[in-house]
């Protein structure tokens, strides 16, 4: 017996339309939940403990090195507007996370707090601190996990052989250097350097050492991924030269122009400079003419008193004579 519902053209309809609609509403809903991951609108699960308190909870104990870090660029990381324009063009990648959020989770693109945090260098917290110690190894493998290309050029230079590593400079809670000015944090360790004629020749003109042996082109654009030139190999190199001597780096046998002074002097009335010019050749002659007046009348002078004097003498002699040869 055949059943007339499936052969109803009515019913056939109704089954395609509603099996049509629930195909759309998952699709809908699934390709939504696909635009959210590639956007990486994602939060931490709540039922799930992530293990990280987060930075206020450190700073119940450690009020100022919480206000230290707060304006950082750690603290920053995440929120900066670079980073977020960046992030944009690179289509929100999730291992862009990995570095610039606390607690990111790369099977699901989740983190447990923005920015780079206390955690990210402490790890999470341990739930019987303080008594549970929460230490870290400071050396430089701890900064590499973000900081890659600084840290290979370090590995490439003095400081790494003598294993100086980063924290003996930089302060990694305010991220800045451990002195007022970068002369004073290097001259800590080497006291002797401004003995040679270079380094105090630059020291009088107000160059720091990182001037010369920190140098890196001018960036003309945001560094992207931060695989960027540091300087942190600490090596002087021709560049460094030609950032400052530009113009003189091929012209040492000639004499340095000041072009800022000449591009600075006013500009000169052609006719004024011609006719101080016919000035003062008509005095330059009107001077050797005097000098050759003087020149004369010295030597008539001189013969003057040459004549007076000499014949002053012949008399005073001739006298002398006759008074002797009268005694005889």
């Amino acid at each position: 017996m055949k059943n007339g519902f499936f052969h109803h053209p009515r019913s056939i309809w109704l089954t395609f339309a509603l099996f049509f609609g629930v195909s759309l509403i998952l699709g809908a809903i699934y390709g939504k939940a696909l635009s959210a991951q590639a956007a990486n609108l994602v939060v931490v699960q709540q039922d799930t403990p992530s293990g990280y308190a987060g930075p206020e909870a450190c700073s119940t104990c450690h009020e100022e090195l919480y206000e230290t870090w707060s304006t950082t660029r750690h603290a920053q990381a995440f929120s900066s507007p670079i980073f977020q324009r960046d992030w944009e063009e690179e289509g929100s990648n999730f291992t862009c996370l990995e570095c610039h959020t606390t607690g990111f989770n790369a099977d699901n693109g989740s983190y447990s707090h923005e920015g780079v945090t206390c955690e990210s260098c402490h790890g999470p917290f341990q739930p019987g601190h303080p008594e549970a110690l929460m230490p870290i190894t400071p050396n430089a493998e701890l900064c590499r996990s973000c900081h890659q290309s600084t840290t290979d050029e370090w590995m490439a230079s003095p400081h790494a052989k003598a294993d100086i590593q980063c924290q003996a400079c930089h302060n990694p809670h305010s991220q800045t250097p451990r002195a007022a000015t970068v002369t004073e944090l290097c001259t800590n360790c080497h006291k002797q350097m401004s003995d040679s004629f270079a380094h105090s020749t630059h020291a009088e003109s107000g160059v720091e050492c990182s001037n010369c042996h920190m140098y890196t082109p001018p960036r003309s654009e945001d560094p992207i991924m931060g695989l960027i030139p540091t300087g942190h190999t600490f090596t002087v190199g021709s560049e460094a030269c030609i950032g400052c001597h530009q113009d003189t780096v091929h012209t040492r046998d000639t004499i340095v122009q000041l072009t800022g002074q000449v591009e600075a002097a006013p500009a000169e009335n052609t006719e004024t400079l011609e006719q101080t010019i016919v000035e003062q050749e008509s005095t330059i002659e009107s001077l050797k003419a005097q000098s050759t007046v003087r020149l004369y009348t010295g030597l008539a002078q001189g013969a003057i008193v040459g004549l007076v004097t000499g014949g002053v003498a012949a008399w005073v002699v001739s006298r002398r004579i006759k008074v002797v040869e009268e005694e005889e």
